[in-house]
């Protein structure tokens, strides 16, 4: 590991999504889960990338294993374990692309990640730390995001959250007492405009930055765009319009493409931020997200960097 260099590190959940099939009470078993999705987002612009997520030793882990090392990421967590299943997630879609959620996990292999798992050369091979709340539900895998963000923090990396609140897996009381906790670690916040409570609403959002002196924060607004928040300033990059059929794996499309679109300006700390990078990021997040919503799938339906640039030329 010692001479490994990584654009990012994705850390959390990797599951199987059952997305609804042609046939009435079909499903159609795709790779996903927020952190996995994002990670593959970054790495299919090219960028450098590791996932550290506990993945179960059975036929969705095994798949799942594939999938990173199809997709040129660094598995950073390679064996896989016999104490729990992969998780896995049944996905109802609704008119429009709307969708909600049915989880498999009691526990499931993701919560299974040990803070033994992170390991601080790997930390500090990266660029940035990415992670989001639903690997953060139970123990231990809690304990092993905070060593990670703790470790990213001192060694000067960027750390990134998405607070993706799913109602299915724990309550918003509890989600809500873990997030607190998260933001003094966190440089860049991916917030939607559904769990503005976690942030105290949106008018809430300036004081929250400044208490916990977080760079970033984003406000995605589904097919309407996204809003930032940044330095005292904020303002809104419209999205685009397209024929979505499937909003799986859109928000993370959107984050991928947001964070690639930071590294590839050469960001590697807060200082290398302005408004116009944050802007010009919000734009490639928006038609990363355009052109996910057009396909079937989370992963499946994840953009290129060429189609992306394709997309905006």
């Amino acid at each position: 590991m010692e001479n490994m260099k990584l654009d990012i590190i994705c850390m959390g959940e990797m599951l199987i999504d059952f997305t609804p099939g042609k046939e009435e009470r079909s499903y159609i078993c795709n790779p996903g889960g927020a952190p996995a999705n994002a990670c593959i987002a970054i790495a299919r612009n090219g960028l450098k990338t590791g996932f550290l997520g506990r993945l179960g030793n059975d036929d969705f882990g095994k798949l799942l294993k594939r999938t990173l090392e199809e997709n040129q990421v660094d598995v950073l967590l390679p064996e896989l374990t016999d104490q729990a299943v992969t998780t896995l997630a049944f996905v109802t879609l609704y008119e429009g692309g709307e969708r909600s959620f049915t989880f498999v996990r009691k526990p499931g292999a993701d919560i299974l990640l040990d803070a033994s798992d992170v390991e601080e050369d790997v930390i500090r091979s990266a660029k940035i730390l990415h992670c989001g709340s639903v690997g953060m539900s139970a123990n231990p895998s809690r304990n092993a995001h905070f060593a990670a963000m703790e470790m990213a923090k001192k060694n000067g990396k960027l750390v990134s959250y998405d607070v993706n609140y799913r109602n299915m897996i724990w309550s918003f009381e509890d989600a809500k007492a873990v997030v607190d906790r998260v933001f003094p670690y966190v440089d860049l916040l991916k917030v939607s405009d559904e769990e503005l409570d976690f942030v105290g609403g949106e008018e809430n959002i300036p004081t929250l930055m400044k208490e916990n002196n977080i760079s970033v924060v984003i406000e995605t607004l589904g097919s309407k765009g996204a809003k930032y928040f940044y330095a005292g300033s904020e303002g809104t990059v419209v999205g685009n319009k397209v024929k979505a059929v499937d909003a799986t794996g859109a928000g993370d499309a959107f984050w991928g493409g947001f964070l690639s679109k930071l590294l590839m300006s050469g960001v590697t700390t807060v200082s290398d931020l302005n408004e116009e990078l944050v802007r010009e990021a919000l734009v490639y997040g928006n038609a990363s997200g355009a052109l996910c919503v057009q396909k079937m799938g989370g992963i499946p339906a994840l953009p290129t960097r060429a189609e992306i640039e394709r997309f905006l030329g």
